[in-house]
């Protein structure tokens, strides 16, 4: 009995030796506000409530592998009515780089680079209803994504979903999987410069694949952000294939106030121009402005022929002011 007695109390004492040999560093985030906003200048516009808690755990285990998960618990998942949203849990070092799987909320890389060019609050697109078309791939739950370090400026990213069933319509479906991969580069040479390359594969049907593609140059001088990027989904027929352009400019007027402007031109089925496959033209302006963990920002965006639908014109606009904790 003596014998059994001390066996438990050793593993015991093993145990909480390992555990401080790899400590654990919790932290909590969030924020929360409020915001008054319009979708559509012939409707109705109202305020709402935004808000976000985001729970963190990180460590290194014995090997060195560094290890972290996170989860966030907001209002942006009224599928469940259970107020979490994204999670995820990662793992990596800094020569091998770092593998994160999402369990919900994860981002492909197309995914993330949906707009990279520069804005202070929202996408030109964003707000304004109908207007949210993009050409991104696939992002959503049980997501495998990787990034590798940067070496000499350059970043490799990849990511892959597996789907338990055929998805998606249009140009936009996952035939049992998803994947694809991108190229950035931040040269040394020239300070400031970014550029980057991204490409996956959907499907227009079980035998026909179409691959979306983007590109984007970035670059930075003093308070001062430009950007360009063109997006591309490449079908088996002009009728399948679809193409944006967008640009946008930021200025840093002091450590608090930031504006912006941009552009975007999104073609749906370039092969036709008639009036109800038009070029949709979207435009914004935003700012914001912070102090301390207050910030007040908004935009106002401008749409024309959303949808490809003449006449089809619309403007939105939202002012938030949000408090970081």
């Amino acid at each position: 009995m003596n014998k059994l007695i001390k066996i438990g109390v050793s593993a015991l004492a093993g145990s909480l030796a390992l555990t401080a040999a790899n400590a654990i560093e919790m932290s909590v985030s969030g924020s929360a506000g409020g915001a008054y906003a319009s979708s559509d200048d012939t409707g109705k516009t109202g305020p709402y409530q935004f808000d976000s808690v985001v729970f963190s755990a990180s460590g290194t285990t014995d090997g060195g592998i560094d290890v972290s998960a996170k989860m966030e618990l907001d209002n942006d998942n009224p599928a469940t009515n259970a107020g979490m949203d994204d999670r995820s849990f990662s793992f990596g070092t800094a020569e091998m780089g770092t593998v994160t799987f999402s369990g919900h909320g994860g981002s492909s890389v197309m995914g993330q680079w949906d707009d990279v060019t520069p804005n202070a609050y929202e996408e030109v697109w964003d707000g304004t209803s109908g207007a949210d078309v993009r050409i991104d791939g696939i992002s959503g739950n049980n997501l495998l994504s990787y990034v590798s370090p940067t070496i000499s400026g350059l970043t490799f990213r990849a990511a892959y979903q597996s789907t338990a069933a055929d998805a998606g319509t249009g140009n936009g479906k996952t035939i049992s999987a998803y994947n694809d991969w991108g190229i950035s580069i931040a040269p040394e040479m020239v300070e400031g410069l970014e550029v980057g390359y991204a490409t996956g594969e959907m499907h227009e049907s079980t035998t026909e694949a179409i691959d979306h593609t983007t590109y984007y140059i970035k670059y930075t001088y003093g308070s001062f952000t430009v950007a360009y990027q063109e997006h591309e989904a490449d079908g088996v027929s002009a009728a399948s294939s679809d193409e944006s352009e967008t640009w946008g400019v930021s200025y840093a007027v002091n450590e608090n106030l930031s504006v912006a402007y941009g552009e975007r031109d999104y073609d749906d089925d370039t092969s036709s121009s008639a009036a109800g496959s038009l070029e949709q033209n979207d435009s914004g302006v935003s700012a914001s402005y912070t102090m301390g963990g207050m910030t007040i920002a908004g935009h106002m965006n401008s749409s024309d022929n959303v949808g490809g639908a003449a006449s089809a014109d619309r403007d939105s606009y939202e002012i938030a002011l949000s408090f970081a904790f």
